[in-house]
Parts: C-alpha cells; structure tokens; sequence
C-alpha cells in the first residue's frame, strides 16, 4: 500500500495580509497541492483495485484447479480417438439418408394387443430397443471437442487443437462423412412420424463442439477452411432451426424443449457472430422462458407435473443457466436480470439448491427412471457459483460426480466441459 504524507491544512484564521496577491497565490498554490495529491491517492487506489484478483478470477481459478486433472486425463483420452459421424451408423426405419441423424422417441413402445402396429406412449420409461447410434455418437463428439478444447485452454499445447480439426472436419466438412445440417428425423415413432421437432433436444452436445471450436479459432493451428466450414455448418443449421417446422415446434414447446431451443441457437449464434439472433434469444429467454416456465418460488411446475420431476426440473434449470453464461454482456447480464414480479434465475437456483444438497429433501414424487443416477455435478451450481461467488454451491458440485456415465444421465447434461464457457 502507498502510504502519504500529507501538507497540514492552514488554518482558516489567517493572520490579515494586505498583500492581496500574495494571499491569492498562497491559495492557488496550496489548491494545487491538495489536488496533485488527491489524484495521486484514487490513481493509487485504482492500481490496488486492479492488481487485486477478482472474486470472480479467485472462484474460476479454484474450478480450473479442481478440474486440471481431469482435463488433462479427458484429453489423453480424446487425442487417441478417431472420428465417428452419423455415417458410422444407419437404421433401416430412418426415412432419411445415410448423412441424416436419425433416433427414436425415447417413451415409445411396441402396443403388446398390436405388435405390428403403431407404437403407443410410456411416458417417462425409455425403450432400450429403439435406435440411440447417432445420439451415442454425437454425445462422444462433444465429448471429445470439450476435452480436447479444455485441455488447450489450461496448457495452449497446439497438438489438442490439431486432433480437434480432425473431427471437426469429419462432421461438418468432408461430404462422405459429414451430417447434414438438419434434423428432420429425429425422434421418429413407428407407425406415427418420421421425425418431430421433439427431436432436436438430441444436439444440445453441439452446444460445446459450438464453444469448443470458438475457443479454438485463434489458435496457430486452426486451420482457416477447417473453421469457416464449421461456422458455416453451424449458420445453416441455425437457418433450419428457425425456418422448418420442426424447428418452430420446438421453439414454442412450453417445457424444457423450448428452452433447449433457445440454449442451442443462442450457442451456434454466437460462433457464427449472428447478433440478431443472439439478440433474439435473449429477447426470448426475458420475456417468455423465464416468465412461463417458473413459478415465483423459482420452481418449474411444467416439470414438476412430469414422471421424472427431480431430472426435469435440473436439467431445465441447467439449460436456463447455460443460457445466462452464453448470452450475458456487460450491458445485459441475465444473471441479474429479474422478470416484474421477481423471477430469475437466482431464485431458480436457491429454490432447486437444497433438494441437490440433499435429495431426500426432495417434497414432490421420485422419478420413474433413475431416480438413483441424480444429482451430478449439475452445470447450474458451478455456473452459478462463478456468477454469484457462491461457495456453497461451489463446494457442494465439487462433491458431485464430475463423470457420470450412466446414458440416461449423461444425455441430459448439456454442459461437461465447464472450464471452456468460463
């Protein structure tokens, strides 16, 4: 710390000098002393402030340091992995071709009194017999570009971002291997649809290959064609999600698929620089997922009222807090915004906080499924923790799974790779 010594202050009771001059000059003098000093003292002041870490800089340090080992161990991992794209894959049912992702709705089961009919609804039980190939592959692809892109922000070691071309260039570029940019016939039922807007939940894992490639971009390695493609990719696959039918449907489902929509678009708009609609979805997350969605308590009755409750209500509140750190800015921070009548996604995470500390808290049924695979390190409580410096959130996702691998779980975690959005 800087330390003054400062000029004593005359007294105001100067002795009576008819040297009119001489007084003005004493004073003008003295003034410009006190004014010198004054800016010396908050510029030093500012350089403290400065030079001090942030809460914020304090609490990412503590998550990179928690994760490093992790990082680098994913990494090791990804770096021996070769691309495997929708075309790895192909189920006769798809109406698509074999560069079209294709799966099936997960509740939808043969009707034992017409096994060759139509497949009828079990709404919360998944039927381990549909076709999960191509969302089992673009799960690893997110997988690998968040490990790979995790490990190159910590050590800045070129051969991550070299071994990430590779598949960036698999998905998006090469025509043989690419996937198309659409998802038409995603969760189709037998008998009832080829594919519903439903359906394009299964990509909420690009959101990272999304982020991933962004933190990649400046790198030595990146090559320019590599990454213009899949920013290209990412554009068409924007225009799609905002202009088919499918896309439309999923942007007005009222539950967590609406808000899945927007956490995806918003993700894809920013690598793509698509400022209209960055500023589309912030529109639409201040205006109708947060006022629709969540009660004043900051709980989600949409989710409640399903047969797998607890998931549901983390996963949508995880979506929402993705949502906040990807379309934030200095001027529109969603983390301090709060709807007229109090709701925000703070209240969200104080309401969902204590059921994740303990479950057995939890006042509302068990889910159907899996009711024991829940919670893991949910991406609410590290986001949140980071926004609001909030250690006990903090601590309590350090106690969590940080690598959770039963499918059911990972499928519904749209954020793994913390470290690339902070």
């Amino acid at each position: 710390m800087i330390l003054f010594d400062f000029m004593p202050v005359p007294s105001l009771h100067q002795p009576k000098n008819n040297n009119v001059s001489g007084s003005a000059g004493w004073l003008s003098v003295n003034n410009a002393a006190i004014a010198i000093l004054t800016v010396l003292f908050f510029t030093a002041s500012s350089c403290l402030v400065k030079n001090t870490p942030s809460t914020g800089d304090s609490m990412k340090a503590q998550i990179q340091l928690e994760l490093k080992e992790k990082i680098l161990k994913d990494a090791a991992w990804a770096l021996r992995q070769g691309p495997e794209t929708v075309t790895a894959s192909f189920s006769p049912r798809s109406a698509g071709t074999i560069n079209d992702f294709y799966s099936e709705g997960d509740y939808w089961w043969p009707d034992p009194k017409n096994p060759k009919g139509p497949y009828i609804q079990k709404d919360g039980l998944s039927n381990p017999d549909n076709f999960t190939a191509h969302r089992l592959s673009m799960i690893r692809f997110g997988t690998i570009i968040g490990a790979l892109a995790s490990a190159y922000k910590i050590t800045k070691d070129e051969k991550y971002v070299r071994h990430a071309m590779i598949h960036l260039n698999a998905w998006f570029i090469n025509k043989t291997t690419m996937m198309n940019p659409s998802l038409t016939y995603a969760q189709a039922i037998k008998g009832i649809s080829i594919g519903r807007g439903i359906g394009i939940i299964d990509t909420i894992h690009l959101i990272e290959v999304a982020q991933g490639t962004l933190l990649l971009k400046d790198s030595k390695s990146m090559d320019k064609e590599t990454y213009s493609g899949t920013v290209n990719w990412f554009a068409s696959y924007i225009s799609w999600l905002k202009s088919s039918k499918n896309g439309q449907d999923e942007r007005a489902a009222k539950n967590n698929h609406g808000v899945c929509w927007v956490m995806q678009v918003a993700s894809f708009a920013k690598l793509c620089e698509d400022e209209k609609t960055l500023e589309e979805c912030r529109e639409r997350y201040k205006n109708v997922l947060l006022p629709d969605q969540m009660a004043n308590n900051g709980s989600f009755p949409l989710e409640i009222a399903r047969t797998k409750p607890y998931s549901y209500s983390i996963f949508n509140l995880d979506a929402m807090a993705v949502i906040c750190q990807i379309l934030s800015t200095r001027n529109d921070n969603l983390w301090q915004y709060f709807t007229h009548d109090g709701k925000s996604i703070k209240k969200g995470i104080e309401y969902l906080y204590p059921f994740v500390k303990n479950k057995d808290s939890w006042p509302f049924k068990k889910d159907v499924m899996y009711w024991d695979n829940w919670p893991v390190a949910q991406p609410f409580l590290v986001l949140g923790a980071n926004a609001y410096a909030n250690k006990a959130w903090l601590d309590t996702w350090k106690g969590l799974d940080q690598s959770p691998t039963i499918p059911e779980v990972v499928r519904n975690l749209p954020l793994r790779h913390p470290i690339i959005w902070l």
